[in-house]
Parts: C-alpha cells; structure tokens; sequence
C-alpha cells in the first residue's frame, strides 16, 4: 500500500485516493493479532507507517467502506479524510475489549482527534458496533451512499483539485501534528502487547497490596 500511495503521487499533479476491497463483506477485519505481535516493531515499522502516509497524503483520501471494518481495518478508515460505507450491512467496530487486546495509544488518538467524547467511550469501551446509519449519525462517515456517495462527495466538494497548489500536504500536517507526532515516534513500548499486559499485571498487583494493607 505505501507503494501504491508513493506511485499515485509521484504520477498524478492532483486528484483522490479511494481505498476499498475486493471481498465483498469486509473493508478489513483488522490485523492479524497474532502474525503481528510475532514481528519486530511491527507497529513502528510498518502499521503507524502507512498510518502517518495516509493521515498526510498530498491528495484527499477517502475510504470506501463495503462492509465490516473492525479492529485495526477501522483504524485504517479513520486515517482517511473522508468515509463513504457502502450496502446495507457490515459494521465499523473497535472490538478489544471483547477479546481482552490493549490498543497502542497511537491508534486511539485518532477517535479522540475525529469524533466526539461519548462516541470514543461507547466505540472503545462498551465496542459498540456502528451501522451505517448510525455512524452517519454520529459523523463518523460523511455518507452511506455507496459509490455514488463517493461521486457525489467528490463533485460537491470540489475534491479533485484541491491538491493541485501544494500546500494540502502541510495543512495537514498542521492539523493533525499531534497524531503524527505519535505515529512517528520511536521506542514506545506501549505498542508490545506483551508489556502493556505486563505494565497492567503490576498495577493491579501493586494494588491488591496497598488495599490489603489499609485498616478501614
């Protein structure tokens, strides 16, 4: 995908990326958890990559959501300027906390930055599953209408030129500075599972202790 996003805008003065997939019943169910936590740094050196690539792309980018985004696919949506879903079904859904996986804070930023308060806490901490209608509702996509809301997004706003003076680039670095600032870092060991669990494990040991010894 980076060699895509570099080819784009190294053949093209201007214009919009739309991302989509080719299985009808999910945009992207997410990373596999286990191939990924195998791998060295895979968050750094590839995830938050694409990640930042994406968030600060030259050109508008707009997700094509044709059915279930879950997990790290939702977060890959949520790294584009625009979402469109598609169909009548799937789901956009952050579904940790069912299955017990802490979320690197990079990835969490990006609702916190997008979307109100009270959609973070339902999305994270209660995984709600959000329908079309519902995340229209909620500004979490900007139509539910398919390709045609695509079309449509592209011709009203006037999308297809807007990368054309060089300057879309920095104004989104601009806006997004603070996610960026996340995504580019290096060293962050909140991104191993393995020592988020384990920094979590000490904490509620070190409390156990102090609430067994409090005389109340």
């Amino acid at each position: 995908m980076l060699t895509a996003l570099d080819l784009v805008e190294a053949r093209l003065p201007s214009g919009v990326v739309v991302t989509t997939s080719a299985i009808p019943k999910f945009y992207s169910n997410g990373l596999d958890l286990a191939l990924a936590s195998s791998m060295d740094r895979f968050f750094e050196n590839h995830l938050y990559k694409l990640l930042s690539r994406f968030i600060s792309y030259p050109m508008p980018t707009i997700a094509l959501v044709n059915g279930h985004a879950f997990a790290g696919g939702f977060m890959l949506a949520m790294h584009h300027d625009y979402r469109v879903f598609s169909g009548s079904k799937g789901f956009l859904s952050v579904n940790e906390i069912d299955f017990g996986a802490p979320i690197p804070f990079p990835l969490l930023n990006i609702y916190q930055i997008k979307v109100r308060p009270n959609f973070v806490r339902d999305t994270v901490l209660e995984g709600k599953r959000w329908t079309a209608q519902a995340a229209l509702e909620a500004g979490l996509i900007d139509s539910a209408e398919g390709w045609k809301g695509v079309e449509a997004l592209v011709k009203d706003r006037n999308l297809v030129t807007k990368g054309s003076t060089g300057v879309y680039r920095l104004l989104k670095k601009g806006i997004y500075r603070e996610q960026l600032a996340m995504l580019d870092s290096q060293g962050d060991e909140t991104a191993i599972f393995s020592d988020m669990m384990k920094v979590e494990a000490e904490e509620k040991a070190a409390i156990r202790k102090k609430a067994e010894a409090a005389k109340l």
